[in-house]
This record gives structure tokens, sequence and C-alpha cells, in this order.
């Protein structure tokens, strides 16, 4: 197998790359869906080159918390998360005014029956490193400043400068765009962000909380409202178990369609003032400061793939818009990506390689297109006007039925072929969404 052993640190990683390097693959952004990429990559016999811009480990605006989705890609990567660090939850518990619900993970046959958390401090971390242990050719502290294209337009590589700011060039046929929300390299390329999509936005902070940090439940809270007012806050609210002490708490929403975007400090700090002075999240045990990010659902950029770049995770805005997750389609995006390249790669440079790489967003639509666009829709009609307070109303949350019935649709959790009717209720539902149309640019 080539490039590092499992032994190895990334920090030597920036090692040994001289002013101009080639591949056969780039892929630019070690997060979830880069290392996912360059891991899926590695193992297929492709040379590819990983670049990430900041030192591992690092900082991550996220909630930390882990669908079995999520958990069924570090599966598949062969991630050991019976590893220290790991926390199990057996499924989500629901609060929504008076009513509070708990719901265990289903027992399904194509994902596992539980989620995890863990920081991202080190969760991208990991990934990095399994992706070099693999073979791919990581280099960090390397800052990819722009594409670098034939007279075509098509990429044929990427612009960089190191830590010391000395230029640098990377070479590659194919490169995979895992640079996150800031898409610089789409935008670079000329891919737009949709403006019809909403962005939402996150904020979350960690508290010491011993009381809370050994739940088994991750906790998702639909009752917040807009900072001094009663009007429902267009998202959720969060406390995740951390397993060391500590809890994630955070919230996610977005722009509400009358009253505009909520100040979501603000919104933080009265809900927090709600929970009881026994969990421990008050200012006197926050454990840094409150950090926030935007989350691009719902596909929301386009075409995912152009002349070259093929989008992944955040940059081609594959965030849920039903819940605001991202991580695990992250990974399953990287994945995909990394198997159309290799088959691409397989293929003569020409139409017939193109025609491979053409394949990857009509298959990103075939797994999550219908999906997504229900989605979409949800957030348009429901959740940006009220959140989730009408969907978890007092009927719902008192059916056990429905409950499940809602938590599966929420996480995109089911089984195709159906095994329940659970499963033939939602599959068909989403088989009756008009398939969105593949977008493609071509020149």
């Amino acid at each position: 197998m080539r490039g590092t052993t499992p032994e190895r640190s990334t920090s030597d990683t920036r090692s040994g790359h001289g002013p101009d390097e080639e591949a056969q693959v780039i892929v630019v952004g070690a997060g979830p869906a880069g290392s996912a990429a360059a891991f899926h990559l590695a193992r297929a016999g492709v040379d590819v080159l990983l670049l990430e811009k900041s030192q591992f480990p690092r900082e991550k605006v996220c909630g930390d918390g882990l669908t079995p989705r999520a958990v069924h890609q570090l599966i598949r990567m062969g991630v050991d998360i019976n590893a220290p660090g790991w926390t199990r939850s057996r499924g989500m518990r629901w609060i929504a005014g008076k009513h509070r619900v708990h719901i265990d993970w289903p027992a399904l046959g194509q994902h596992p029956d539980f989620g995890l958390s863990r920081s991202r401090h080190d969760f991208d971390d990991i990934l990095a490193r399994h992706a070099a242990a693999a073979g791919a050719r990581l280099r960090t502290g390397v800052k990819v400043t722009g594409p670098l294209t034939d007279r075509t337009g098509r990429i044929t590589g990427v612009a960089a400068t190191a830590e010391a700011k000395e230029p640098l060039t990377f070479r590659a046929p194919i490169v995979i765009a895992a640079d996150g929300a800031s898409a610089r390299l789409a935008l670079a390329m000329g891919l737009q962000r949709d403006p019809v999509r909403q962005i939402a936005t996150a904020a979350r902070r960690y508290y010491h909380s011993p009381e809370r940090s050994a739940e088994e439940y991750l906790e998702l809270w639909a009752d917040l409202t807009f900072p001094g007012s009663d009007r429902f806050l267009p998202g959720y609210g969060w406390i995740f178990p951390m397993g060391d002490g500590r809890v994630n708490v955070g919230l996610g929403a977005l722009p509400h369609r009358r009253h505009g975007t909520a100040d979501l400090r603000a919104a933080l700090d009265e809900w927090l003032a709600r929970t009881p002075q026994s969990w421990g999240l008050r200012e006197e045990n926050a454990q840094g400061p409150v950090r926030s990010a935007a989350l691009p659902m719902g596909f929301n950029r386009h075409p995912l793939y152009t002349r070259g770049l093929l989008l992944v995770g955040d940059s081609g805005g594959m965030i849920s818009p039903w819940n605001g997750e991202g991580i695990g389609q992250a990974m399953e995006a990287g994945e995909v990506a990394a198997e159309s390249a290799t088959l691409a790669l397989a293929m003569p440079r020409g139409p017939r390689r193109e025609r491979v790489l053409r394949g990857y967003p009509v298959e990103m639509n075939r797994r999550w297109g219908r999906y997504y666009r229900l989605g979409n829709t949800a957030a348009d009609l429901v959740f940006s006007r009220s959140g989730f307070q009408p969907v978890l109303n007092r009927y719902v949350m008192g059916s056990p039925f429905l409950l499940n019935t809602m938590a599966r649709l929420l996480t995109n959790l089911t089984d195709k072929p159906s095994r329940d009717l659970i499963d033939h209720l939602l599959n068909g539902a989403v088989r009756l969404v008009p398939e969105p149309k593949a977008r493609h640019r071509r020149r």
C-alpha cells in the first residue's frame, strides 16, 4: 500500500512536496467529504493528493452528533468506532412544550441501530489520518488559492500557497472540491449558489456538564423562540453528550419568512436560562466562545460537476434541508465522487471519460434528489415560518407510530427495498415527488 502508514502523524505530511506536484486526482479540503473521497480513491489504487489549509487537530463549528447514516459511512471506511473518545447514542429525545419523548434509532438492515458523538476537533484528524494510512498523499498547511485551467476552461489542477507563502502548483486531470461552505474553488469555476435555496445558520458552545455528558440520547428542543418574543424560531436547539464531562449545546435556524434572521446568541442565552441549574449550562461552565457557521442545504449549488471539477459536501450545498445534518451526507458524497473518478480514470481522456464524470450528479440526484426537493419545500412552507412546532404537535408527540415515522423522515433512515409499513409510506411519498432535472454546464 502506498503512502503513509497508520503510525505516521499527519504533522509529518507537509514535508516532501516541491513547487509542483502531480497526481491522478486532487482533493481540496480534508474535512469529512474530502477525507472520505481521498480514502476511497486510495483504496482503489488511485494516486490522490489531499490538500488541507489548516493543521490538525483543528476546530470546526458542528453539533458533533452522528446519526446512524453517518455511522454507516464510518464503518464503510473501517474507522475504529470502539476506540476511546466515541460516545454512542440510543436515539433522540424530542422536547416541544410540555411534551418530552424518546425515540430509539430504528433497527434497519442497511444502517446500524446507534448513533455517535465525537468532537470535530479530532474527528476530522482521525478521518484525514485514515485516508493517509490508505495511501492518500496528505498535505496540510496548504491553502488553495484558485484553479488551474487549460484553454477550454477545463480544470487541470490548483494553485496554492504554503504556510511560508511560497507559491505551489498541483496538477491532476480530476479535482474534487471539498472546501466547505465558502466553496471558493466552485465559485472560481463559475458555479454560483442557487439564490432560491435558503441558507441556515448554526451556533454552538461547549459546557462542562457531568450530569448531561453521559446521556444516551441526542436531545432536540423544538419550542425555541425569537429573543424577547413568543414567535417560534424556525429551527431547533440541541444538547449532545460528549462522554467526557462536556456537552455540545447549540441551535440552528433558517431565516424567518417574515421576521428575518434571529440573533442566535441571544436565543441561545434565553433558552439555556430555562434549563435546570443542575445541568450546568451557565456562563461559568462554558468552555470556549459561541461559534457560528453557515449551513448550505438542499443542493444549493449546481451543477455538481463541470469541466473536471466535482463538488462534495458543503461546497455542493449537500446539508439535509430536513434536519441540518451534513457529516454523513459529506462522507457518502465523497465515496460516490471517488467511485466516479476511479471509473473515469479507467477511460481514455475525451468523451468517454467525460460521460462517466457527468454521471456523478445523476447518481447524487438519484440518491437524494426527490428527498431533498421535498425537504426544500418543507423548509420553505413550514420550517422557515413556524419551525418544527407544527410537525411536532401533541398528536404526533402522543403517537409512537407517527413519532417514528417523523423521526425516520427527518433523518432519512429507511430501508430500500421497504421492509415495514413506515418504509413503504416514506419511500412511496418520496417517489411521488417529481425528480429534479440534473443540471449540466457545457462549454
